[in-house]
């Protein structure tokens, strides 16, 4: 079978591999059909992944085809498209046991701790297979992102009509936006990129968008006042904008970090308390938050169409990559056919 290995940052390789052999009970084994590209795969590719060991085949954002299952799992017959959650915990540490399998303390991600999607195919834990009868394959290889999106509207616990700012308008703060008006807020959205704020604006005509490039708060209070928003989403992953988050967030308000950089996080503490902050950290995504983006996604509910920006085949692949991990601008959301 084909598979696209990441040999160490900046390489890529095609090679001819062994059809995997089950691992047990429990795994299906699936024809990978597409692979949606993320930061963590650039990440990767760049050799700022931590955590990270090479040589390794990425790829967690997966729509596969079901070849062959467990006798008598009436759900995925074969020749069934399924999203892939590809969280795989390991259902008996305390973070599991108190139905939280998204932080498990042996979390194993697929394409990151162990060898993923980008691979013609593989065995996948049956429980971890999200199947649709009338979604697209391309529409599932994103149901993991707009999941993330989701798990962190979930964690904010959001009132309808409620004012929300997200600060990032890449894939995930796109995801979070999606969801946080689907949960009836107000949205605010914010990034420095004026070419991703008109995509954002493109999409949702009634988001307002706000550039920055200095002075972000001015900007905020300039469009809201002194009533700042009481729920603040920060998906950038960039530790200034996390440090400054804190002060765009509204009194008795919450503010989610959703994005992750490998640093400390510290604030004003008389100022964190005046305002009676909650903070929230927002970790992968659970297997509700990929029911709903899929539910979302069969009702017509979410577009996901204009987001895929760039297509490639597992053929093309080792050209197109470093293009796309080059820093091309107009990159939103790359996705691999196989």
């Amino acid at each position: 079978m084909k598979a696209i290995l990441l040999e160490k940052p900046g390489q890529f390789n095609l090679l001819e591999q062994e059809e995997p052999e089950a691992p047990g009970p429990g795994y299906t084994l699936v024809r990978v059909r597409h692979v949606g590209i993320c930061g963590t795969d650039l990440h990767a590719f760049r050799g700022e992944q931590p955590f990270f060991t090479y040589p390794r085949i990425l790829g967690h954002e997966l729509s596969v085809e079901v070849m062959a299952t467990e006798q008598g799992d009436i759900a995925l017959t074969g020749g069934a498209l399924c999203a892939v959650e590809p969280y795989f915990n390991c259902g008996y540490c305390p973070a599991c046991l108190r139905g939280k399998p998204n932080c498990c303390i042996n979390l194993n991600v697929f394409g990151v701790h162990i060898d993923g999607g980008m691979r013609e195919f593989a065995y996948i834990p049956t429980a971890k297979l999200h199947p649709s009868t009338t979604l697209a394959s391309e529409q599932l290889a994103l149901v993991e992102p707009l999941a993330i999106g989701a798990h962190a509207v979930s964690r904010a616990q959001l009132s309808s009509h409620e004012r929300v700012l997200v600060v990032g308008a890449g894939p995930i703060g796109l995801a979070v936006t999606q969801c946080a008006l689907l949960a009836g807020a107000q949205v605010i959205v914010m990034d420095m990129s004026e070419q991703r704020l008109a995509f954002c604006q493109g999409l949702w005509p009634q988001v307002i968008c706000l550039h920055t490039q200095s002075n972000a708060l001015a900007l905020l209070q300039r469009e809201v006042g002194d009533d700042l928003p009481p729920v603040v989403f920060d998906a950038t992953g960039n530790s200034q904008s996390m440090h400054a988050a804190f002060s765009y967030v509204g009194y008795a308000g919450r503010l989610i970090f959703v994005g992750l950089f490998q640093g400390d996080i510290s604030f004003h503490d008389p100022d964190f308390h005046r305002r009676e902050l909650t903070v929230l950290s927002s970790r992968n995504a659970t297997f509700k938050d990929f029911r709903f983006v899929i539910h979302a996604l069969e009702k017509g509910h979410i577009n996901i169409a204009p987001w895929i920006t760039h297509r490639t085949t597992s053929d093309n692949v080792l050209e197109s990559l470093p293009l796309w991990f080059g820093g091309r601008s107009d990159l939103l959301k790359g996705v691999i056919a196989f």
